[in-house]
């Protein structure tokens, strides 16, 4: 029976993908997959499935979404199965609504596969927790680049006056923008941040500083990587559990960042 089920695949770990989604993966004869997904779960798929890449990087799309929107309707109206494979959870900053939408205007039936998104996830193995009853009651998953048009002023203003702990996503390439606003609208200078880059990953590394340290100490970090601010930071200072590179690697990297 036709149906399109649209998979957060997790934040790379291939381990964290949930095991609806992948029977998704499994039985689909169509899988649409983005760049951020661990690759190997493609070799998932059954014998003859059509695998369509639907990759963004930054400042560069492999298919627009509204292509991507296009394909999801056209492949389910030839009575195929499809799963739209995406990294993280596809209703966190995976446009994943806009999908269910397209599907729902032209009746089709569609299912949302919840994942793991890597404002849990990349904290989480960096040994921080984004909530803690001694430091943190509250956390905003946000986005560090917002819709044209977007009061962008009144945005930062309300989130960072609200909240403990902010995960911020996408933000790498706006950080010293990002460290300026945060300290423009109240928070210490002297505030932990965290920048997590292939969070999970055996290529996971982290640095962390202040506000006022965290730009020259992240020269070195790339997206994907995971803006994490707030108290909570300090606690990966003795919950750090995961240690994708053994014991040589991460001495050389405490080296390179300082």
């Amino acid at each position: 029976m036709t149906k399109v089920y649209i998979v957060g695949a997790g934040p790379g770990d291939i381990d964290l993908i949930t095991v609806k989604g992948l029977k998704a993966v499994q039985k689909a004869d169509v899988v649409l997959y983005d760049r951020l997904i661990n690759q190997d779960l493609l070799e998932e798929t059954k014998e003859g499935a059509e695998l369509v890449f639907c990759g963004k990087r930054p400042d560069h799309h492999a298919l627009s979404q509204s292509t991507i929107n296009h394909l999801l309707v056209k492949y389910a109206l030839q009575g195929k199965v499809v799963t739209r494979l995406k990294g993280g959870d596809p209703f966190v900053f995976g446009r994943g609504g806009e999908e269910a939408e397209a599907l729902a205007k032209r009746s089709i039936p569609f299912e949302i596969v919840p994942g793991i998104t890597s404002g849990t996830a990349a904290p989480a193995y960096a040994g921080i927790p984004v909530t803690h009853r001694d430091y943190s009651s509250s956390v905003a998953f946000i986005s560090g680049v917002s819709k044209p048009g977007t009061d962008e002023e009144a945005y930062w203003e309300r989130v960072v006056k609200s909240m403990d702990t902010l995960c911020i996503y996408m933000g790498v390439k706006r950080l010293p923008e990002i460290c300026d606003r945060l300290k423009n609208y109240g928070r210490s200078p002297d505030t932990p941040v965290a920048l997590i880059q292939n969070g999970t990953m055996n290529s996971q590394k982290m640095v962390k500083g202040t506000i006022d340290t965290i730009v020259e100490k992240s020269r070195f970090i790339e997206n994907p990587a995971m803006i994490v601010v707030g108290e909570v930071v300090e606690l990966s200072s003795h919950l750090q559990w995961f240690d994708p590179a053994g014991e040589d690697a991460r001495v050389s990297a405490e080296t390179i960042v300082g």
